[in-house]
Formats: structure tokens, sequence, C-alpha cells
């Protein structure tokens, strides 16, 4: 089967890597790719907003399969127009339809789909431009910290927490008024403060059964000890120490299966990846957000950990047999540290030239996200530039060898947290 993958950064690096292992693969696409999966795929360039273009590229190549990697695309109705069109019989796509991919293009929507199957999730009030006084009037009755969320997608950086509600209150209006976040802000989630500890976890559906992927931690802030802006995630570790039995099953029981099966009672087809960001507080689990694809970094600690044929589970998903499809994880851990451009999560600098290790240790892994190629040599080209995996017994050798790695690592303004997973041993 010939694959198409749609994205360009660490996630599909990843996704890419372990299909390419697959024995049902004859040819591997990715669109538009980066320098990582140019070397193990064939790279399309293609504006993949574009749908007409996606649809001649599968036509043009033969393709059998699409997996959709990040979520605009998602959000923003590709798999309809995909599913819909008659010149692609037999298609298999793995991402959910428009209606589906809403769980994550709208906070306000998740809120309200959370509240009516019963799933737990901290208290809100959801306000668009036309309700700047009332939403004002909801921020003042709200207790310190303060949780303001663009509604939209704004690339893991639309939520704003703070304890001053002078800040609050600059921070609603900017966001009401398009603009911080433009149009994906101009509907805003504010929320309850759930003070607890952050995990994620994630499944694979068809809309009926689904199986459980690894679960992940993610460091979102920019600086150690969890300071500064958030930006997309600087690393990950899989799986998650803290998540005993006890909050598993109820995570599994109060949150995962309430949610595919609410999806069904709302007639919303679905078939692709769920992520559930969790808070545990205490011992009980609640959303903080939803996800329409896996994470990034995460899937640079997940995907590893997957010892089963990826494309052989997403045949199984296409055909309706996911019931039927035993899925095996390997236990060991997995880390990951991300090397990020100079003044990331803000404006940087691309283009810059990358020495990367001649060879790699075993079980150690470099997904690329912003890189390209040029004349053969590899350049940075953007904020996250790759993800240094590792895989071992215990969390602090993966850990260590993750660090390992990244000290081979070397372009021009090169940063990375140095506490990664530190929180965990």
């Amino acid at each position: 089967m010939n694959v198409l993958l749609i994205g360009s950064g660490g996630r599909e690096h990843a996704l890419a890597w372990k299909l390419a292992q697959s024995s049902f693969l004859t040819g591997l696409f990715v669109a538009p790719g980066n320098a990582g999966t140019d070397s193990i795929a064939t790279n399309l360039k293609l504006d993949v907003s574009n749908h007409d273009a996606v649809s001649r590229a599968i036509k043009r190549h033969d393709i059998g399969m699409v997996v959709v990697g990040p979520e605009a695309p998602l959000v923003n109705g590709l798999v309809d127009e995909l599913l819909d069109d008659t010149k692609h019989p037999g298609l298999v796509v793995v991402g959910p339809r428009k209606a589906g991919a809403q769980l994550e293009g709208s906070k306000a929507f998740a809120k309200e789909f959370m509240r009516r199957h019963n799933i737990p999730t901290a208290a809100y009030g959801a306000f668009d431009a036309t309700q700047q006084e009332e939403a004002q009037e909801f921020l003042r009755n709200m207790q310190a910290p303060y949780v303001i969320k663009a509604d939209g997608l704004a690339g893991g950086k639309g939520v704003i927490i703070t304890e001053d509600l002078d800040e609050a209150q600059q921070v609603l209006e900017g966001m009401l008024s398009g603009a911080s976040f433009g149009d994906a802000g101009t509907q805003v989630v504010l929320e309850q403060y759930l003070d607890g500890i952050e995990c994620s976890m994630f499944a694979v559906t068809d809309g009926d059964a689904y199986h459980l992927l690894p679960s992940a931690k993610d460091y979102k802030r920019v600086g150690e000890g969890d300071t500064g802006p958030n930006t997309g995630g600087m690393g990950a570790v899989s799986p998650v120490p803290f998540m005993d039995a006890e909050f598993h099953e109820k995570a599994i029981n109060q949150i995962i299966i309430p949610t595919i099966k609410g999806l069904a009672a709302d007639g919303i087809p679905y078939q692709g990846f769920l992520f559930f960001g969790l808070m545990k507080v205490g011992g009980d689990p609640f959303v903080i957000e939803y996800n329409c694809r896996l994470g990034d970094p995460e899937t640079e600690v997940i995907i590893p950990r997957i010892q089963s044929d990826l494309l052989h589970l997403f045949e199984s998903m296409g055909a309706g047999l996911l019931s039927e499809y035993h899925l095996q994880i390997d236990s060991r851990t997995c880390s990951t540290v991300m090397l990020v451009s100079q003044g990331y999560p803000g404006k940087v600098e691309k283009g810059k030239a990358m020495t990367l290790p001649e060879s790699m240790p075993k079980d150690t892994m470099l997904f690329h996200g912003g890189t390209t190629v040029s004349r053969g040599q590899v350049l940075t080209d953007g904020g996250r530039v790759v993800a240094c995996s590792a895989l071992s017994t215990t969390p602090e050798d993966a850990i260590k060898r993750s660090y390992d790695l990244a000290s081979k690592v070397v372009f021009e303004g090169m940063s990375f947290r140095k506490d990664i997973g530190q929180d965990l041993l």
C-alpha cells in the first residue's frame, strides 16, 4: 500500500519512521515533510491547505491511505473532502471528519460536549466578541489563578494563566478584540484553575472500539522549573510513573469510554487519534483539553514504544476491525528532549547549518521538526528543530541518553530545557 502522511513536524517524522518499518508498505510520501522524512520517504512540495492539490497527489501516486498529522487540516475539513470525493473509492483516512475535529477546533464546543456527557472537567464560561462586558464580569467573580483560553487553534500557545486580575482582564480584552490570537481568540473560555499534575492519554478509535496508546507527560513551558511562556512542547516522557492503576481505570471509565460513546450518541463519526489532556487532582482525572491528533513532542516518546506494525493497526481501524487487533507496547521508558532555535517561542531565525551525529546509538532516535535540506546541508527551518529520543529500562537512563544524544547536535543559537523528566525521578 502507498501511504501519504500530511505534516512537517517531529510528530510526522516519528510516524513516518514507524510506518517505514511496516511489511505492508509499498511507498511512503510525506507532504510537505522535512529533512528527516526526506531520508526515509518521498517529500511532496504540497500546500496541504489546498484540498484539490492533495486530491491530485493521491491520484497521481496511487495512495491507499492518508494519515493526517497536524490539527489544522482536520479542523478545516480535509478528511470530509477526501472521503466524499468519488475519485478515491476505498481510501482509508486516519483522522476525524470536521465535526469530530471540533473537539480540538473549539474549546467551547469541547466544554459543552463534556457537560452534555457528564465528563469531568473544570467549571467554565464561554464568551464571544459581543460579550466583552459579561466576560469581564465573569472573570471578576472567579478566584485566582485565572485561566483564559482562546477558543480556536493557537499552536499550543492560546492558554494564559495568571494570578493578577488586571493582567487577566487585559488578556481577555486582547483576545476578544482579535488583537492577541486573531479569529482563534474572538471566542474565549474562562475556566476554573485545577491544582494538580498534568498528563496525557491517547487512544486510536474507529468510533466504536479503541486501543489505548502509551501515556506521556510533556513539558510546555520554555524554561527550567516550568517557567516562561508556553510552547508547543520542550520534551516528554512515557510512561507516566504517577499514573497508577486506580487513576488509569478512572480515566478509562469516566473520560475515554464516555467520550467515544458521546461522539456516537451525537451522530459524530470518528476514526483516528484522540488525545486526552488530563489533570490529576487528588486521585481523580479531569479533562483540560482534547486534541484530535497525537501531540508533539508526545508522539516522539509514544511511537518508539509501539512494537506492533503501525500500518496494520491503521488498516484494522479503517476496516472496522480494531476490536480484533492486538496492540503490543514496549514496557521500557522513552524520553525526548526538544532542541529549539534562539528566541523560541517568539520570532526565530531560520537557515542555520546543523551538525548531526554520524551514527546513532542503539534505541536512540533523532526526530526532525523544523528542518529542511539545501544542497545536501541540513538547515534549521523553525522554532522546534529536532527531538532527541531514547529508550531504556529506567527513566533515569532514558533521560540521560536523550541528553547524550542532544550533546551531539550543533547549530547556532541552539537551546533546550535541562530538567526534562527530573520531576518524575
